[in-house]
């Protein structure tokens, strides 16, 4: 993780707590919830572009979005009590998408935003994910096909709204993180996968131990980011099986798509695609 503090020590899902956001937005046709996540871009050690990364479904024809930032007490540590809302208009202008327009993943960079709340006396808390938990394709080899895997996010929008904090969720793999899945670099989860969980960061979390690809049990923990969760599969009244974007807004659906439990994600190194975008920017 990017960010690290000394007083008090956050544990790695405390860390993960602060790296999501929950975006809500207001389109034409009403209102939804989203999850978007803190990513550094471009990261080279001196200078590095942060970013909220979300899908693109997300903010398609958003208006207006709002998230909150949890505030950094004058120790750096976080204050879970006050919050900075962040309201913005022409949302969807405001995000760059990902240049395969296949790919399900849009992000907006943050320093304009972190810029204005310095201005106004506010210091956000934010842990921002990074490339260094980014596993190599060597790395992902290693796995076996059936892993442990959390995800951090807000299912129907659910939060404690109080403290700022998201929902963490537990599942497996349902594919090898290894493979792409017919052909796209995505792979599945079993995870229950609802309305507001679309953006999700999805990592393997092991803690402890865990069992190796050859069976044995090996003392330690392991800890990468795999992906963003962004569709499931639904089973229609026609025996037919269908693939859904995550929707952001909960509301009344026909019993004869019925969700199966199974989430569609996009690997993480798909981010690295936005790196020759953002270089521009620099410029």
């Amino acid at each position: 993780m990017a960010q690290q503090i000394e007083q008090p020590q956050l544990s790695i899902t405390e860390q993960l707590a602060f790296s999501t956001v929950r975006i809500h937005v207001t389109t034409k046709e009403g209102s939804g919830t989203g999850t978007g996540f803190f990513f550094n871009f471009l990261d080279d050690g001196k200078q590095r572009i942060p970013a909220i990364v979300t899908n693109k479904h997300v903010v398609k024809g958003a208006l207006q979005g709002t998230f909150l930032l949890t505030s950094a007490n004058n120790d750096g540590t976080p204050n879970s009590s006050l919050h900075i809302p962040v309201t913005l208009d022409n949302f969807e202008s405001r995000w760059i998408p990902h240049p395969d327009g296949n790919v399900d993943l849009t992000i907006m960079p943050i320093v304009p935003v972190l810029t204005e709340a310095s201005q106004k006396g506010f210091k956000p808390f934010l842990i921002h994910i990074d490339k260094t938990i980014i596993p190599s394709d060597n790395q992902l080899k290693e796995l076996t096909a059936v892993e442990d895997i959390l995800m951090v996010g807000y299912p129907i929008g659910i939060w404690d709204q109080k403290n700022n904090y998201p929902i963490f969720r537990r599942g497996i793999t349902a594919t090898h993180p290894a493979n792409d899945y017919n052909g796209k670099q995505e792979f599945m989860i079993d995870a229950a996968c609802f309305p507001g969980s679309s953006g999700s960061p999805v990592f393997l979390f092991n803690v402890g131990n865990y069992v190796s690809k050859s069976g044995g049990t090996v003392i330690g923990s392991r800890f990468y980011f795999l992906g963003i969760l962004y569709a499931g599969p639904q089973y229609t009244n026609k025996g037919e099986v269908i693939v859904v974007d995550i929707p952001t807004k909960t509301e009344t659906v026909s019993i004869s798509n019925i969700p199966v439990n199974l989430g569609y994600v996009i690997k993480s190194q798909k981010l690295f695609d936005f790196d020759e975008i953002l270089k521009k920017f620099v410029k």
